[in-house]
């Protein structure tokens, strides 16, 4: 039992982690985003946009990745 919840732990803890990282990510696009916009500049919302489909893909990726098939 101590094992399986040593486990959980680790599970609960990456999760935490995880999440942290995606709150940061998107805050981060945010401030991108609103410089962007405060310097009328048209190329660093075209390359925002380009990051931010990258990383889409690499969150979306993850979660598929890590989320268990339906039995």
């Amino acid at each position: 039992m101590s094992q399986q919840l040593d486990d959980l732990k680790a599970a609960v803890e990456k999760n935490i982690s995880v999440v942290d990282s995606a709150i940061t990510l998107i805050q981060g696009i945010k401030a991108q985003l609103d410089a962007a916009i405060a310097a009328g500049n048209p190329q660093a919302l075209a390359d925002l946009s380009a990051s931010l489909g990258a990383e889409t893909d690499k969150l979306s990726a993850a979660v598929v990745a890590n989320t268990p098939a339906s039995a």
